[in-house]
């Protein structure tokens, strides 16, 4: 059977999926998390096999860090679907309540998108967080993986789908593409996918833009900034700004800019490199150079998410010019302001376009498991249904429930009957 054929299977039982009580969609989860901890011998051994190759073909440092499963991965994992489980159900909540006539009611509830693909990087725990917040959505899902962590996802698909079937949930519920063709074939299924979220480079989600009929929701890059303006308190920008380079350099939120305002850039930037040490490597414009061991930056460094021990480094004249950098070179993703003053906060905030703007706190919050969302499929750049880290919101749609006792149309344009709007 080709993966044509899957597809359409699983569109046929997510209607199935959709309809699935609460308790059904919680019990899956609980379920997979019993499976995941009695399996995660078997889990560590097949992550091994992808970071010894990983290794052997000398990945960059990053891909191999998002590679690796460990205990601590699974412990994440395991709280993340725990949190998710208590959650409020986000299906078949009313949204809208109203009577257009007598007896004829007009209601809007939440239900399910139906069937989400989701490309992905190599992150293990990636697959997990999205097959998680799928079932507790009520959503049917097909998973491409990076061929690096092979190994890792086919052990942990199949131990979710084996523990979510048993549980009850339909046998076409979720579909896992290992090689690459089946990338270009699934993008062919819009009869069947309702919704597609690439994960990976600009150039391979415009590729899945350009090539599918399916609608698209996701980010491409990840070029987030700090701007440190003159009224920011150096003692508290340091630690944030090391936390948002290093605390996790391969994600998706890690900044990759520093714009620092002219007045407080001769403090700030030695203080800065002084408590980073080697750990980070700069690459200053002009007017920093002098001020730290750095390489000079290009007008490249300012559009590159570099995923690695590298920070831009910019003085700018003013909070405007901060802003109008973010907005040109920025990703739409997740950019910070330190400053102790409230205006230019709210300025910041208010006209930075990104999906998150922050103020004094580190850009690797940008987490939907760091929102409260259990978890999250995907961080959206985009502003249409979904923005900022996806999780159970963004994974719901509605539908519009009319019910009357045999009103019709003819009767309100000729003028017998007039709507009376009334919401309950």
């Amino acid at each position: 059977m080709d993966l044509t054929d899957n597809v359409r299977k699983v569109k046929e039982d997510s209607f199935i999926m959709a309809s699935l009580p609460e308790e059904t969609r919680n019990g899956a989860l609980d379920a997979v998390t019993r499976a995941l901890d009695k399996n995660k011998t078997a889990i560590f051994d097949a992550n091994k096999l992808d970071m010894e190759a990983a290794k052997q073909n000398a990945l960059p440092d990053p891909i191999i860090s998002r590679l690796k499963f460990d205990q601590q991965k699974l412990n994440g994992c395991i709280a993340g679907i725990n949190d998710l489980t208590d959650l409020d159900d986000p299906l078949f909540k009313e949204l809208l309540k109203r009577e257009l006539d007598n007896d004829l009611v007009l209601t809007k509830t939440t239900c399910p998108i139906g069937v989400i693909g989701v490309i992905f990087e190599s992150r293990p725990d990636a697959l997990v967080q999205i097959a998680s917040l799928c079932i507790k959505s009520g959503n049917c899902i097909i998973l491409k993986g990076g061929s690096e962590a092979g190994n890792t996802n086919r052990i942990l698909f199949d131990i979710i789908y084996n523990a979510a079937v048993k549980a009850g949930l339909p046998e076409n519920f979720a579909v896992l593409i290992e090689d690459r063709a089946g990338i270009d074939e699934l993008l062919k299924c819009h009869e069947y996918v309702d919704l597609l979220i690439p994960r990976g480079s600009n150039q391979f989600v415009q590729y899945i833009m350009n090539n599918s009929r399916i609608p698209v929701m996701g980010h491409a890059d990840g070029i987030c900034h700090i701007y440190v303006d003159g009224a920011a308190n150096i003692e508290k920008a340091v630690p944030i700004i090391i936390d948002s380079k290093t605390q996790y350099v391969a994600a998706c939120n890690t900044a990759e800019t520093l714009l620092v305002h002219k007045d407080i850039a001769d403090i700030l930037i030695p203080a800065l490199s002084d408590a980073s040490g080697s750990k980070i490597r700069y690459r200053c414009d002009a007017r920093s150079m002098s001020m730290i061991p750095c390489e000079p930056a290009t007008e490249e460094d300012f559009r590159t998410e570099y995923l690695d021990y590298i920070l831009s480094v910019k003085i700018v004249d003013s909070i405007d010019e901060a802003i109008d950098h973010i907005n040109r070179y920025g990703s739409h993703h997740t950019d910070c302001i330190i400053t102790e003053d409230k205006d230019s906060a709210e300025k910041f905030m208010a006209l930075v376009d990104s999906a998150g703007v922050y103020q004094n706190c580190s850009t690797r919050f940008a987490d939907g498991f760091r929102y409260g969302f259990g978890a999250e499929v995907g961080i959206s750049t985009g502003k249409l249904h979904a923005r900022g880290p996806v999780g159970l919101d963004g994974l719901v749609t509605y539908k519009y429930k009319l019910v009357g006792t045999g009103q019709i149309v003819a009767d309100y344009a000729n003028g017998n009957s007039t709507f009376k709007f009334n919401d309950l």
